[in-house]
């Protein structure tokens, strides 16, 4: 999967949108909250929240050892950055970028999500 693959297909999720709150870092929002970190336009990685805890989120790093890492700052919270085009098959990628805008999603007051 292609880093243009991944932005296309973070973008085709209802209410989505590019943002860039960080000069050089990208974003993915619905609403105005992030479900995934691009990072810079070179990037090869994209963060997601894996898991409703740091506990949960751990199987991802288990899974894929050096491909899957707990993100600095927000690690905690259960976001992991993931690496695109190595150990991860790019369906568990999908997955992960369906299964982050749904928690992102589902935590949204009702009147502002998008589905």
């Amino acid at each position: 999967m292609t880093r243009e693959e991944l932005v296309a297909y973070c973008l085709d999720k209802p209410g989505a949108w590019l943002d860039e709150p960080w000069e050089g870092d990208v974003v993915v929002k619905v609403a105005e909250k992030i479900f995934a970190f691009l990072g810079s336009a070179e990037g090869t990685t994209i963060g997601l929240k894996c898991g409703a805890d740091r506990d949960t989120a751990d199987e991802w790093l288990a899974r894929f050892p050096g491909d899957a890492v707990a993100m600095a700052y927000i690690g905690r919270s259960g976001w992991n950055t993931l690496t695109v085009g190595a150990s991860i098959p790019d369906d568990e990628i999908v997955e992960a970028v369906d299964a982050s805008y749904a928690t992102v999603v589902s935590k949204l007051p009702k009147s502002r999500r998008p589905i």
